[in-house]
């Protein structure tokens, strides 16, 4: 049996897994520490020793063969040094090389370590074993802390030039003179929802709330998912998709988000085809970045 230790940092946590060769994440293998704007690489390199030495703590890591990890971007240096939005105090760290020395001495020997920018290895993740598999354009996204994506064509990743395709959340849309992140996120809606008159504190607030009837917390999540649709009717265009999955615990805030955005995407989309591209939920219930992190690894080693 051959696995990989996946990691996955994003705004709000560090988690960590073993998973297997056919993507199944070990069963009560994984572990997360919580990260967050104020996160240094000191504080970074704590949650990671504690992160690997829990996910090896909980199994037989003998078997283990590389270290694959999906990090909140963008990535600076090919991959080398990551700067992500959302975390400015870890600009400039080198993830790779701190995550390989850790899961070295954890394992008692030197293992490869791969990384990709966290919306690629949900899009990996999602056309290897999730609602994309099977076609041949697809287009994977969070919609959480942040927004990213990532972008797969004919069963293979659209990294760019730097390893950096995808980010959605930095692209300008017109309608409201934001980047989308700046519009449509977790936190986003909150600030809006507030600017409103709404008193809550969390996007939980506001799935509560607008499921209860509160109208300017529902506007707040409608806001959101027309916002996301506007950059996606961009994307469809640009890419011609067959199919976008989305996942992130903001796209959780109303059950019918999905259909609220692909109804708006439909609309605003000039063209026949990006108007028929398909908006579906992920299926992948947030293990999709650990499983993508691991298809990272898995396909670096199968290249090799």
């Amino acid at each position: 049996m051959t696995s990989v230790l996946a990691l996955d940092l994003g705004g709000t946590k560090l988690e960590g897994a073993l998973i297997e060769a056919d993507g199944t994440v070990r069963p009560d293998t994984r572990v997360r520490r919580p990260t967050g704007r104020d996160s240094t690489p000191e504080s970074l390199h704590v949650a990671l020793t504690e992160v690997i030495a829990g996910v090896l703590s909980t199994a037989d890591s003998s078997d283990v063969v590389a270290v694959g990890i999906g990090s909140a971007g963008p990535f600076r240096e090919g991959g080398d040094a990551i700067a992500p939005v959302n975390m400015p105090g870890l600009h400039g760290y080198r993830l790779a090389a701190d995550a390989a020395g850790v899961a070295a001495a954890a394992l008692g020997r030197v293992v490869p370590v791969r990384i990709g920018h966290d919306g690629s290895c949900l899009a990996l993740a999602e056309a290897w074993l999730g609602a994309t598999a099977g076609s041949r354009a697809s287009m994977s996204i969070v919609v959480s802390t942040g927004i990213g994506g990532g972008i797969v064509m004919d069963g293979r990743l659209l990294a760019g030039g730097s390893g950096n395709a995808g980010h959605l959340g930095q692209t300008h849309i017109a309608e409201y003179g934001a980047m989308l992140e700046e519009i449509a996120s977790g936190p986003a809606s909150v600030t809006w929802a507030r600017s409103q008159g709404w008193f809550g504190e969390t996007g939980e607030d506001l799935s509560r709330d607008a499921a209860a009837g509160d109208e300017v917390a529902r506007a707040a999540i409608v806001r959101s998912a027309h916002a996301v649709a506007r950059g996606l009717a961009d994307a469809a265009t640009l890419l011609d998709l067959e199919v976008i999955a989305i996942g992130g615990g903001f796209s959780q805030a109303a059950p019918d988000y999905i259909d609220l955005v692909q109804a708006a995407l439909s609309e605003h989309a000039v063209l026949d085809y990006a108007r028929a591209t398909r908006v579906v939920r992920s299926a992948l219930h947030g293990e999709g970045p650990l499983i993508g992190a691991a298809a990272v690894a898995l396909r670096a080693a199968s290249a090799d």
